[in-house]
């Protein structure tokens, strides 16, 4: 009888038993569910430790320190006798930086990306794109004295008077660092562009430039935003360039050609000191750290808006 028959008749019909390679598939089906999951939760669980860590011991910091201090006093001195703990100095030298790069990285690299995408040939791209993707690999303390030794003193031709540490000089290195997140996200999303689009825009007797500035570059604006996101995080976190090429003097000034601070350099300078756990200066680099976690959350979400009013317009 069948299972239908054997239900009517008031039976309880048997559980077909699975093949013993069924049986093995599905475990291992739910083995490696499993894993995933577990992967997942761990970088979800990682980053909840580290923000944990943040507030954690900046609250301890705060219960020494006013906030309002912290966030409107314009010196930043945890390391000396009398010490002032106004971030603003730190947050001046880490903007300036990041703008200068982003000045650098944006153009030359959506640009790089438009080449790739759009004009280079298969073979071109094959060294080039190979060759970019490179200089991401390269230690930042190369490109750290890089900005020093080589950048600052062709600078210093060009600007008579420029101090030999300054935020001009790293933030040109970092932009170069950041070239190949902007171009290698973009020429992916400019490549995922339908070619219908494409045929569609010479069929209307565009150029190829012009397919590529008024319909490439625009169907593929949430991909070309994500990859600025991503640069501007790189550029805001960077650490050993200017650790090593802008000083590690606070100093508020907005002024590219001047030295400064920047707060992941002095997290650097607290950390290689000896200043024992728990005092209010080893704290400070919590605080910082809290004040560069905030900075760079609020250029993410910015920029997820922007890359959803993007894609809401195309």
């Amino acid at each position: 009888m069948t299972e239908p028959a054997i239900a009517a008749a008031g039976g309880v019909p048997k559980r077909r038993k699975l093949p013993g390679n069924r049986r093995w598939q599905r475990s291992r089906e739910r083995v490696i569910e499993a894993l995933l999951f577990a992967s997942a939760f761990s970088a979800v669980a990682i980053t909840a430790a580290i923000i944990a860590v943040l507030l954690i011991e900046s609250a301890a910091f705060f219960e020494r320190v006013s906030l309002w201090t912290f966030l409107t006093d314009v010196q930043w001195t945890p390391l000396f006798e009398n010490p002032r703990y106004g971030i603003l100095p730190l947050i001046s030298g880490t903007v300036t930086t990041s703008l200068v790069a982003l000045v650098v990285a944006i153009p030359l690299g959506t640009i790089t990306a438009i080449y790739l995408s759009e004009f280079a040939k298969p073979r071109v791209r094959e060294v080039v794109k190979p060759i970019l993707e490179l200089i991401s690999g390269v230690p930042t303390v190369v490109f750290g004295y890089f900005a020093l030794l080589f950048v600052t003193p062709l600078l210093q031709k060009i600007i008579p008077g420029l101090p030999g540490f300054n935020l001009l000089g790293p933030g040109i290195v970092i932009g170069i660092m950041i070239i190949p997140y902007i171009s290698s996200l973009s020429e992916d999303a400019m490549r995922a562009v339908p070619m219908h689009l494409r045929e569609a825009s010479y069929g209307m007797g565009a150029s190829r430039f012009q397919t590529a500035v008024r319909v490439v570059v625009p169907a593929a604006t949430s991909g070309i935003v994500a990859s600025y996101i991503l640069a501007i995080s790189r550029a805001v976190g960077e650490t050993m360039v200017v650790a090593i090429a802008a000083g590690q003097q606070p100093n508020l000034t907005f002024d590219p050609t001047e030295s400064a601070a920047t707060i992941t350099a002095f997290i650097v300078q607290v950390a290689m000191g000896d200043l024992p756990h728990g005092s209010v200066g080893y704290q400070s680099i919590f605080a910082a750290g809290l004040t560069l976690l905030i900075i760079t959350l609020v250029f993410n979400l910015l920029g997820h808006w922007a890359r959803k009013r993007f894609r809401e317009a195309y």
